[in-house]
C-alpha cells in the first residue's frame, strides 16, 4: 500500500539523465519505486500525463532565521518547487543570543538583509541562548518545507566578545579559542555549516559592519576547523570585494578560501558576481576555483540564474523618494498617493527638485543608488522579463522619446496604478543580456544559489529563481543559447543537496526522500511580483507567484496543488552530517 502514487510522468529524476516515462511510489516519507506500470494501492493517486515529475528544489541561499519561528508556509521560497531550504547565510542570524542583546540582533539583520525589524521583534519568540537551543527550538516546529541552517559568524562573534565583537575589533586567541567550540557544538548538534560576510556593504542599524567582516586569518580558519572537527559541513560566505568596492579584494578571498579548504576538506561557497566596474574578474576567480581542487580544495562559487539587483517604483525605493515634495506625500496611502503624483504641478515640482541630505534606511540608500544608473532600469512586461533588450531601458526610452530619463522613469512607476516594478540590475547584467550568466551557471564549480529568500523584503523577490532556471532557461530564452531541461533540474536538486551534506534527497531514486513537483513544463511562468503588508506589525514583503506547479510533495505530502497551500505540514529541521 503506498501513500502516494503518481502515475505516467515524465521524469526527469535529478541525476542528469535523460527524461523517460514512469510511475513514483511514496510510502511513509520515502520514494519506494520507480517504474513503468508499477502495481499497488495508494491513499492517493495524482496522473502525472504530459507532466514532468522532478525532485522537490533545494535552495541553498535563504534568510528566514527569524521568520521560521512564526510563519509554517516559508513563502515566498515555497512558492517555487523548494520542498528544503538552508538559511543562515552571510554571517548573520539569532542565535547564539546573550540575554538582552535581542535587539541587537535584531538590528542587524535589518540593517543587512532589510527585514523589516518591527516584524522581527513582534514575530520572534526567544526560547534559546545557545545554537544547539535554537536547533532544539525549531525541532519543535512544522512547515510546508524542511529547514536547515548555518551558525553565523556575526552572532558568535557578538556572543563571545561583546561590544568589542560588534565594533570588529581584533578577536584575542582566547576569545578566538571560543568561538571555534561554539562553532563546534553547533555542528555537533547539527548544524549545515557556518557563515560569514566580508563585503563592507553588509551593515547594521548603526552603520556597523557586520561583526566578523575583517577578521583575521586565525579567526577564519579557526572557525572552519571547528567545522570540520564538529563533523564537517559547508563554509559560506559573502566575500569582499563581491560588491566591486574593492576589485583587488575577491582574488585575495579566494586564495585564502582556497587554503581553508585545502587544510580541513569542507566546501567553501561563496557569492560571486559580474561587477560593471571590472565585467571579467569573476572569470579569473572562477579559474581559481577550479585549478584549487588540484591541491584538494573545493570551492563553489554561488550564481544567480538572472540579474542581481533590485525592484523600484513608488511602493518600494526610488530615486524620487528624498525630494521634498514626494516626501510630504511619502506616508499617504499608495491610492491617494498616486493621484497626488499625477498631478501636473507635483510632478514638476519632484522633478525639479534635489535630493534631500538624508540616507537613513536601506530604501533611501537604494533611492540614492539607483538615481545615479537611472538610464540602466528596464520596464518587466508582464509576464515579467528578467532578459530585456536595451531598447527597453529608460535610458533608450528617453533618447528615442526626446526626454528626459528622469521623466520617463516617473511615468514608469506610475503604471498600473502606481504599483508598477523596474528592474535595476546591479550586476551580471553589463552587456544587458544572459550570455555571461549562462557562462556562469555552466561552470563546473558553480553552484546555484543566492536567492535570499525572507530577506531584502521590500527591494527584491529572487526567491523566484527556480522558476526561472526552469522556464527562462529550458523553454522560454530567445536571445541565446537555453539549458537542458535535465541539466537545470540536477543543478537544483541533487548538486544543491549534496553540497550541504543532504544525501537522502535531491533525486527520485528508491530509498530518497519524497519530495517530488510536478510541474506542467508548458506553462510554467513567473506573475509579477506583488508587494504586501502580512508580516508581523503590518511588515511589508515582495511576493512573487507562479503558475505551473500542478504540485508540491514534501515527504510524501502534497504541500501545495496548483500554486495553492494545502496546510500540510511535513516539513522537519534537517540536521548536519554528524
Amino acid at each position: 500500500m503506498f501513500d502516494l502514487l503518481i502515475r505516467n510522468g515524465t521524469v526527469v529524476d535529478g541525476t542528469g539523465s535523460d527524461r523517460y516515462t514512469a510511475d513514483v511510489a511514496i510510502a511513509d516519507g520515502v520514494i519506494v519505486a520507480v517504474g513503468p506500470d508499477l502495481e499497488g494501492d495508494a491513499s492517493e493517486t495524482i496522473d502525472a500525463s504530459g507532466l514532468l515529475v522532478t525532485p522537490g528544489f533545494v535552495d541553498v541561499h535563504t534568510h528566514y532565521d527569524g521568520q521560521v519561528t512564526w510563519d509554517e508556509t516559508l513563502e515566498p521560497t515555497s512558492l517555487h518547487g523548494v520542498t528544503t531550504l538552508v538559511m543562515g547565510n552571510c554571517g548573520v542570524g539569532f542565535a547564539p543570543v546573550r540575554p538582552g542583546t535581542e535587539e541587537w540582533l535584531i538590528q542587524l539583520m535589518e540593517g543587512v538583509e532589510d527585514i523589516p525589524g518591527a516584524a522581527l521583534s513582534e514575530g520572534i519568540e526567544w526560547d534559546w541562548e545557545t545554537f544547539p537551543e535554537y536547533l532544539d527550538a525549531l525541532d519543535k516546529r512544522r512547515w510546508s518545507v524542511d529547514v536547515g541552517t548555518q551558525i553565523p559568524h556575526g552572532s558568535v562573534r557578538a556572543y563571545v566578545m561583546g561590544e568589542r565583537g560588534a565594533r570588529n575589533e581584533d578577536a584575542s586567541t582566547d576569545e578566538i579559542e571560543a568561538m571555534a567550540e561554539i562553532v563546534q557544538q553547533a555542528v555537533e548538534a547539527g548544524a549545515l555549516g557556518v557563515s560569514t560576510s566580508r563585503t563592507i556593504g553588509h551593515r547594521a542599524m548603526d552603520g556597523e559592519p557586520v561583526p566578523g567582516t575583517f577578521a583575521a586569518e586565525d579567526e577564519l580558519f579557526a572557525l572552519g576547523r571547528a567545522l570540520r572537527d564538529g563533523g564537517g559541513g559547508v563554509f559560506e560566505l559573502a566575500p569582499a570585494g563581491a560588491a566591486g568596492l574593492d576589485l583587488v579584494a575577491p582574488m585575495k578571498e579566494v586564495d585564502w578560501m582556497r587554503r581553508l579548504s585545502a587544510e580541513t576538506g569542507q566546501p567553501v561557497t561563496f557569492a560571486m558576481l559580474q561587477v560593471p566596474g571590472a565585467p571579467d574578474l569573476w572569470k579569473e576567480q572562477m579559474a581559481v576555483s577550479l585549478a584549487a581542487t588540484e591541491e584538494g580544495a573545493r570551492l563553489y562559487p554561488q550564481v544567480a540564474g538572472r540579474p542581481f539587483g533590485v525592484l523600484v517604483g513608488f511602493q518600494t525605493g526610488h530615486p524620487f523618494m528624498l525630494r521634498p515634495t514626494y516626501m510630504g506625500l511619502a506616508d499617504l496611502p499608495i491610492e491617494e498617493r498616486i493621484v497626488e503624483l499625477r498631478r501636473p504641478e507635483v510632478r514638476a515640482a519632484i522633478l525639479a527638485e534635489e535630493n534631500a541630505e538624508r540616507q537613513g534606511s536601506v530604501h533611501e540608500g537604494v533611492a540614492m543608488l539607483v538615481a545615479g544608473m537611472l538610464h540602466n532600469l528596464y520596464v518587466l512586461s508582464d509576464p515579467p522579463n528578467y532578459e530585456p533588450t536595451r531598447e527597453r531601458s529608460i535610458g533608450a526610452i528617453a533618447e528615442a522619446s526626446g526626454v528626459s530619463a528622469e521623466e520617463v522613469a516617473y511615468n514608469a512607476f506610475l503604471a498600473e496604478d502606481g504599483r508598477a516594478l523596474l528592474m535595476a540590475p546591479l550586476y551580471n547584467y553589463v552587456d544587458s543580456n544572459h550570455d555571461v550568466i549562462r557562462e556562469q551557471l555552466t561552470h563546473p564549480q558553480a553552484v546555484v544559489g543566492l536567492g535570499d529568500g525572507g530577506a531584502h523584503c521590500g527591494l527584491i523577490c529572487d526567491a523566484s529563481l527556480p522558476t526561472t532556471m526552469i522556464s527562462h532557461w529550458t523553454r522560454d530564452r530567445d536571445r541565446g543559447e537555453k539549458l537542458p531541461l535535465e541539466w537545470v533540474v540536477r543543478k537544483q536538486t541533487k548538486d544543491t543537496a549534496e553540497l550541504f551534506g543532504m544525501e537522502d534527497r535531491g533525486t527520485l531514486a528508491v530509498g530518497r526522500r519524497g519530495d517530488v513537483n510536478i510541474i506542467d513544463h508548458d506553462t510554467i511562468n513567473l506573475r509579477t511580483p506583488e508587494l504586501v503588508h502580512d508580516l508581523p506589525a503590518g511588515g511589508r514583503r515582495l511576493i512573487q507567484r507562479a503558475d505551473g506547479y500542478v504540485a508540491t510533495i514534501v515527504a510524501g505530502e502534497v504541500t501545495r496543488r496548483h500554486g495553492e497551500d494545502t496546510g500540510a505540514r511535513p516539513g522537519r529541521l534537517v540536521r548536519g552530517r554528524r
